[in-house]
Order: structure tokens, then C-alpha cells, then sequence
């Protein structure tokens, strides 16, 4: 597994301490995830046998994923235009895309966007509905044509006030009823200065665990906070660091399987300049995109992304 140099964190005056207690905290856990990532590399090797992924160079055997998050972003007129973009743009066949309109523009966009594409919801209750006022259910987004639901965000988190049983729970009862799940998990900037980014991940990780019963349609999203709308973003080897210690997690605490299938997406400042070189690593299955995903030229350079992965046969 990968270790952070001391160049490679830029993201404040501790950072060099941080680094250092970053690598201290992952020494004791580096033998056990060198040990379970060989495993795993061979069991992804062998289920990569049995699907059609082509000349894709990717330690999971997942199609590449890209979602946008709209956010609280838009009017009707430039979601209008954003949608006319994204269906007139050129997208790679080999590329799972979705966008996350704002709720009040979701049947907006689902009348009028490409098939190609899917939508999903930025939020959902953590059951039926009822007398929950401001909130959505996902029979109601599967009532619109959603297919998928982005859960636990770091806005709904550390901004709302979500906690990770809470955020679990929303995600067994949405997929209960039939919704794929962007699973978000990520360290604030203090988390990952005290060394404890892999303590804070494993936790979320293991509040989807204990509530969900399948993991078929789950992505994963690492989002580290400090990298969301900052415009830092982790470099590639400290976001593939983290990809490979959440699929070893997967490997030992659900089952190799899960770990080889699950897609582990990256969110953090995202943008047409870096995601390429992003997509270079083997365990970056995709993105999770904030504000470039509101530029349709620039979303569809993300998607395209894929093509970084591709390597000679």
C-alpha cells in the first residue's frame, strides 16, 4: 500500500506532522493490508475473467462510475442549458453516469435528459413517508424515475447533523426499495492531521455494514472533507492510498467478493484538469464531482476520464 511523502500533503501548516502521524498510524495495519490486497488482487484477477471489462486497468471488476452532485445549485434556465449540453456531449460507452439534480428540478431533468444518463437524489428519509415535513422518500423517488440516492455527505453530516447509524439506516431502507446508493465516507482536515483518516473511514464504512443486507448496488464515494468545493484535492497516490485500504476494509469485514465488485469512487474538487490523472489508479473506479459536474463540457471530460484507464493489451 502506498505511503504519503511529505510533498504530496498541501493542505495546511500541520502538514508535515500530519503526514508523519498519518504514516505512523498505518504501520501497525500495513503488513494485514499488504497481506488481504494480495488476496484480493487475486480474487479480482479471477472474477475480472468472468465479466467484459475489455483492456480496462482497474483493481475491481465494476464498470467506471461518474456522478455529479448539483448541490443546491440552478435555476430552470441553466439546468435547461446544462441538460442540452450533457445530451449533445460525446460520452464513452464504458462509463455508469449519473447526475443529482435538486429536488424540485429532478422531474425537469428526468423529462428531458438522455437515457444514457440516470438521476439521483441528493438526500432520502430513513423510511416511509409520512408526517416528515422537508423531507423526501424514496418510494417518492422511485415514484419520479430515480435511480439512485447520494447518502452521507459530509454537508449532511458535519453541516445537518447526520451521524453514521443514522446515515446506515437511510441506506438499508432506501435500498430496500430498489435505489442504488452513493455511499459517501471522508475525513475532516483535523481527522487526517491527527493520522485518524483510516479510523474515520473503517467507522463510516461500518455503519453501511451493519444496516445493509446486500451490497449489489452500493458505490462507495471517498470524499475527503478538506478537498470538497476547497479547491485542494488529494493527489493521486494519497486518494489511492485510501481506495485500497476501503477495499482491504471490504475484504476482511464483509468478504472479498464485495470488495472486488464494489466501485470506489473519489470526490474532492474534481475538475477536467485532474481527473485523468486520478483515473490513472487501479482502486479510483470513478468520481463523485461537485461544481465541475454544473459544466457540461468539463462533466463530460470527467466522464471521459475512462480513457486514462485503458491500457495496451
Amino acid at each position: 500500500m502506498a505511503m504519503l511523502s511529505t510533498s504530496q500533503l498541501t493542505v495546511g501548516p500541520k502538514s508535515t506532522a500530519a503526514v508523519t502521524s498519518l504514516r505512523r498510524s498505518s504501520t501497525t495495519s500495513q503488513s494485514f493490508f499488504q497481506s488481504v490486497n494480495l488476496q484480493l488482487r487475486s480474487s479480482s484477477a479471477s472474477a475480472s475473467s468472468r465479466v467484459n471489462r475489455g483492456i480496462v486497468a482497474m483493481a475491481g471488476t465494476g464498470k467506471f462510475f461518474v456522478g455529479g452532485n448539483w448541490k443546491c445549485n440552478g435555476t430552470k434556465d441553466s439546468i435547461k442549458q446544462l441538460v442540452s449540453d450533457l445530451n449533445s456531449a460525446t460520452l464513452e460507452p464504458d462509463v455508469d453516469v449519473v447526475v443529482g439534480p435538486p429536488f424540485i428540478y429532478i422531474d425537469q431533468v428526468k423529462s428531458s435528459l438522455t437515457d444514457r444518463i440516470e438521476i439521483a437524489a441528493q438526500n432520502s428519509w430513513i423510511g416511509k413517508g409520512g408526517a416528515f415535513t422537508g423531507e423526501i422518500s424514496a418510494e417518492q423517488l422511485k415514484d419520479i424515475g430515480c435511480k439512485w440516492v447520494i447518502l452521507g455527505h459530509s454537508e449532511r453530516r458535519h453541516v445537518i447533523g447526520e451521524n453514521d447509524e443514522f446515515i446506515g439506516k437511510k441506506a438499508a431502507y432506501a435500498l430496500g426499495q430498489n435505489l442504488g446508493v452513493i455511499a459517501c465516507i471522508g475525513e475532516l482536515l483535523e481527522e487526517r492531521e491527527a493520522g485518524k483518516t483510516f479510523d474515520v473511514c473503517f467507522k463510516q464504512l461500518k455503519a453501511y455494514a451493519d444496516a445493509v443486507s446486500s451490497w449489489d448496488n452500493i458505490v462507495i464515494a471517498y470524499e475527503p472533507v478538506w478537498a470538497i468545493g476547497t479547491g485542494k484535492v488529494a493527489s493521486p497516490e494519497q486518494a489511492q492510498e485510501v481506495h485500497v485500504a476501503v477495499r482491504d476494509w471490504l475484504a476482511k469485514n464483509v468478504s472479498a467478493e464485495v470488495a472486488s465488485k464494489t466501485r470506489i469512487i473519489y470526490g474532492g474538487s474534481v475538475n477536467a484538469g485532474n481527473s485523468a490523472d486520478l483515473a490513472k489508479k487501479e482502486d479510483i473506479d470513478g468520481f463523485l464531482v461537485g461544481g465541475a459536474s454544473l459544466k457540461g463540457s468539463d462533466f463530460a471530460t470527467i466522464i471521459n476520464s475512462v480513457t486514462a484507464k485503458k491500457v495496451a493489451a
